[in-house]
């Protein structure tokens, strides 16, 4: 098989270096570590990259599932995953590949009880743990956080009542070199800052917690967005974050959205104007 023809080997002379390219949307089984000290299985989606040098015509794709075939049923962590990087980017060849990139993203369930008559429930989150390797290594957390949103504005101009929405919030964060932060802390962190949180199983008492709850605590996405960057800056782990918040407007066919993408220069939080893309 050795003397079959490999054209991907070739060389390229249209001087273009190709940004990603690799493998997406790959089912893949994996375990994550909760903060109570289980394991649990998770499907995962995974895409796979590796930025190609301008003289360089393809990339070996096989390489990419042989690398992560080798991680079938293991634990993913940071740790973990800048192993599998290191061991993708010298499979890829660095002589032809400078910098490799993963996306892992799975749904991830976290037990909740709901606020006044206790009755568990689960809701699920999807996460992303998020890696790059070039010089160094690089790793970012990705949660997607449901919660509700009661609108200041109608609350103000009603005479009762006040429309409320399902409201979303994409927070991704690159914690400080040798610190850490479970899903379930930046999970809760961003469900305290909606109007209320939101309960897969809710009894009437419940239903009446939560209903006042949103209304004494009405937000516009721009208030939530705010919120979570506060809370974030003042866990004092992170280097970075954006937050996307989105609003299913329950009286307009649009979302209404808000974005934050902030970064610890010198020690001081600034808006980092590069960081807009979501």
């Amino acid at each position: 098989m050795d003397s079959l023809p490999d054209v991907q080997k070739l060389r390229d002379s249209r001087g273009i270096d190709i940004n990603r390219v690799g493998v997406e949307n790959i089912l893949f089984p994996l375990y994550i570590s909760t903060k109570e000290g289980d394991k649990v299985l998770v499907t995962a989606t995974i895409n796979l990259y590796g930025s190609l040098k301008h003289d360089v015509k393809g990339v070996n794709m096989s390489r990419f599932m042989e690398i992560l075939m080798a991680w079938k049923y293991k634990e993913l962590s940071s740790i973990s995953l800048h192993t599998m990087l290191s061991d993708l980017r010298n499979h890829l060849g660095v002589e032809d590949v400078e910098d490799v990139y993963a996306e892992i993203s799975f749904p991830y369930f976290i037990t909740k009880r709901s606020p006044v008559s206790r009755k568990e429930s689960v809701m699920d989150h999807k996460c992303s743990f998020i890696g790059r390797l070039r010089d160094k290594y690089e790793f970012w957390l990705k949660v997607k956080v449901l919660t509700s949103s009661s609108c200041p504005c109608s609350r103000e101009i009603s005479e009762y009542g006040a429309h409320n929405q399902r409201s979303f919030s994409t927070v991704t964060v690159k914690p400080l070199e040798e610190k850490f932060i479970w899903l379930e802390d930046l999970i809760t962190l961003v469900e305290n800052c909606g109007s209320c949180q939101i309960y897969s199983l809710l009894k009437r008492s419940d239903e009446k917690y939560v209903t006042e709850k949103a209304y004494e605590n009405s937000k516009f996405c721009e208030d939530i967005a705010r919120d979570v960057s506060v809370a974030l800056q003042d866990l004092a782990i992170l280097s970075s974050f954006k937050v996307k918040v989105a609003n299913e407007e329950s009286i307009h066919p649009h979302d209404a959205v808000s974005y934050v993408s902030r970064k610890l220069e010198n020690g001081v939080w600034v808006s980092d104007k590069q960081g807009i893309q979501y």
